[in-house]
């Protein structure tokens, strides 16, 4: 057996880990930068991929299983990711496989309604929760913010306004995949030139366990109707399970989604499963509604679309100083 890397540019043999997928009834993942192929007698036999710090698209032959296939695989695959400087990594799979890539070196961290399962390779988890416990702060009323901010907008700011107020102490996590159109960095700055003022407030990077639907894998779910829902519960039952309890988070505040269907069917699920009987705390959630400009909800989305127009004066009704100043900043660069 020979094995061998696919690189995102080789476009013919990347079809042919395509068509091996489909015969093993899986989607190939287009986001994959490096395949590592096994073949036998020129026929691909088994395939994984890697991407960011996800292991995707692992697949092998029915007619070489039990030959040690599976550590030979992620043997190889855990080559490619050392090269590239990726030490921490995550796979994501079908419960019945847990055996096979603990036995690579896999740990479970959390499964999602029995049909998709989360691990990772060195179990930093625990390492992050240590780091978590230092920064809790005591209180009858400990909040959290989940926050993408593409970018910061006065909306925003309302949302940790009133977290703050109504909290003894807010923990506020910004989204870290940089799957935005802006980059993380500017984010995050846009986010802590805007809550300076709060002094009840800790700004946390967030983390690679807060899942990103950039990242959460479809390619071996077969109900598409499903894929929703999964990533829903496997992202709440994380943050519930593994990040809320070492900081001691008792409310979840988030704006109201009067736009989009989608996020409004997460917060809905959000207020089940975090109040849910459970081994770990209830957590409540706070849904508030969104401020208005001018009639029309404000919203990261308006503000991208005021800029490809070049409305500067709309977008300086919808965003605050600081973010103005930044974005300002960005424009004169790309000029």
């Amino acid at each position: 057996m020979v094995f061998s890397e696919v690189p995102q540019t080789s476009k013919v043999r990347r079809q042919k880990i395509r068509e091996f997928l489909q015969s093993v009834s899986l989607e190939m993942s287009e986001d994959v930068e490096t395949f590592v192929v096994a073949k036998e007698e020129d026929r691909i036999v088994a395939c994984g991929g890697l991407s960011g710090k996800v292991l995707k698209n692992i697949a092998i032959d029915e007619s070489v299983r039990g030959e040690g296939v599976a550590l030979s695989l992620m043997s190889e695959l855990l080559k490619v990711a050392y090269r590239e400087g990726r030490f921490e990594l995550f796979l994501f799979t079908k419960p019945h496989y847990q055996e096979v890539f603990e036995s690579c070196g896999f740990k479970y961290i959390e499964q999602a309604h029995g049909e998709v399962i989360l691990m990772e390779n060195s179990y930093a988890i625990e390492a992050y929760k240590k780091r978590l416990r230092k920064l809790r702060h005591s209180g009858d009323t400990v909040g959290c913010i989940v926050m993408n901010a593409n970018p910061f907008t006065l909306g925003h700011r309302y949302l940790v306004q009133e977290a703050c107020a109504r909290s003894d102490w807010v923990h506020l996590f910004v989204v870290k995949e940089d799957a935005s159109f802006f980059r993380f960095a500017d984010r995050y700055r846009m986010i802590e030139e805007g809550v300076r003022d709060f002094m009840n407030l800790t700004l946390h990077e967030g983390s690679d366990y807060m899942i990103s639907k950039a990242t959460f894998p479809t390619y071996f779910i077969k109900d598409k109707g499903r894929i929703n829902s999964l990533y829903t519960e496997l992202d709440l039952a994380i943050f519930r399970h593994h990040l809320a309890p070492p900081l001691g988070i008792t409310h979840r505040f988030v704006g109201e989604e009067p736009l989009c269907v989608v996020t409004n069917e997460y917060n809905t699920q959000m207020k089940r499963r975090l109040a849910e009987a459970s081994e770990y705390p209830p957590i409540e959630l706070v849904e508030l509604k969104r401020i208005a400009e001018s009639g029309e909800p404000i919203s990261a989305s308006r503000v991208r679309g005021a800029m490809k127009e070049n409305r500067w004066d709309e977008i300086a009704r919808l965003v605050p100083q600081s973010t103005y100043r930044l974005l300002a900043a960005m424009k004169e660069e790309v000029e």
